[in-house]
């Protein structure tokens, strides 16, 4: 077998092109071994791996509708092994479920199908504007050993300057908070953000009666996430796992955590649990503008983009709920 424009899938999904198929019709590909929950479309021709099934429809089944029904079982109950999750053919074709006539079949899978053409938009909308970010900080801020920016706004035209954070902040961290002293929902009394080392949700756990600090810049201090840095404004709690940086000169500011985001991670230890501790935060050092109003004018484009972001996320999310609300619904 050469290489080719037939695509191999795998459990984890699509793998390589080969140049011979094992199917000419549309399938539904279900994990034999490993990842046994994840089912996959398989628009044909296509080849697959010995470690993935698929299944092809019968006369009076529509194969888009088995793709929904395969997204809606509990497919972990019958994993037939004590270790690596597994499946067998037999265990498949013994599995029982309803359906309707075909024609219903049809009209389902097209409503579910035209919801993840839309969920793909979202998502391609979401990597395209991270990226967009991603290119936008590299303009607006210095490369490395230079001392301006490549676009800056009108008016401003001085070298930025090089600060060690221990020179412009205070630093502290966040204290211990059990999640179930906090509220999932804002409420009048749990009225007050807390932020913890997770990334998931902008890094909020929950709502608590208490704050810390009012208007910070923190980071993740321990973990997975360690390095990441975020700009909170307004008053909030943060937990241990967060370093807090305070300044009442106006350092504390979006363009400046954002500055700090792009190098915060070079210093992470990376022996046993990843880690950024005070005193090494303490002696980085950044290129900032050398003028509050630039720090100000970058800060705003910057929080507007992030909030654009936040919407399509937003909008994503709301997406995958109804799906997962229609799923639970419109099958039995």
């Amino acid at each position: 077998m050469n290489s080719g424009n037939i695509p191999v899938y795998g459990t984890g999904g699509y793998m390589l092109s080969v140049n011979d198929k094992l199917s000419e019709a549309d399938a539904v590909g279900i994990g034999r071994k490993g990842t046994i929950d994840k089912p996959l479309y398989l628009r044909a021709p296509f080849w697959t791996v010995d470690t993935l099934f698929y299944c092809t429809s019968k006369e009076n089944s529509d194969v888009k509708f088995i793709y929904l029904l395969f997204q809606i079982i509990n497919w972990k109950r019958y994993d037939e092994s004590t270790g690596v999750p597994s499946l067998s053919k037999n265990t498949i074709s013994s599995i029982k479920t309803y359906v309707p006539k075909v024609k219903e079949q049809d009209h389902i899978s097209k409503l579910f199908f035209s919801l993840d053409n839309t969920l793909q938009l979202h998502e391609r909308k979401c990597e395209e504007l991270a990226l967009i970010k991603k290119a936008l900080l590299q303009k607006l801020f210095p490369k490395k050993d230079e001392i301006k920016p490549e676009v800056r706004y009108k008016n401003f035209s001085d070298a930025w300057e090089q600060r060690k954070i221990s020179d412009i902040f205070t630093i502290t961290r966040g204290q211990v908070l059990a999640t179930t002293d906090t509220s999932e929902i804002r409420t009048k009394e749990m009225c007050f953000p807390v932020y913890s080392s997770q990334t998931k949700n902008d890094g909020l756990m929950g709502y608590y009666n208490k704050y810390l600090f009012d208007t910070a810049i923190t980071w993740t201090t321990d973990g997975a996430n360690a390095g990441t840095v975020n700009y909170r404004k307004g008053k909030f709690y943060s937990t241990n796992v967060n370093g807090v940086l305070l300044s009442n000169e106006g350092y504390v500011s979006k363009a400046v955590a954002e500055i700090l985001n792009t190098v915060a991670w070079r210093y992470v230890s990376r022996v046993g649990n990843p880690k950024l501790m005070n005193n090494v935060m303490a002696g980085i050092v950044i290129s900032i503008p050398s003028s509050f109003k630039e720090q100000d004018k970058i800060s705003e484009l910057l929080t507007d983009f992030d909030c654009l972001i936040a919407l399509h996320q937003r909008k994503l999310e709301k997406l995958k709920q109804l799906k997962k609300f229609l799923l639970q619904n419109m099958f039995i």
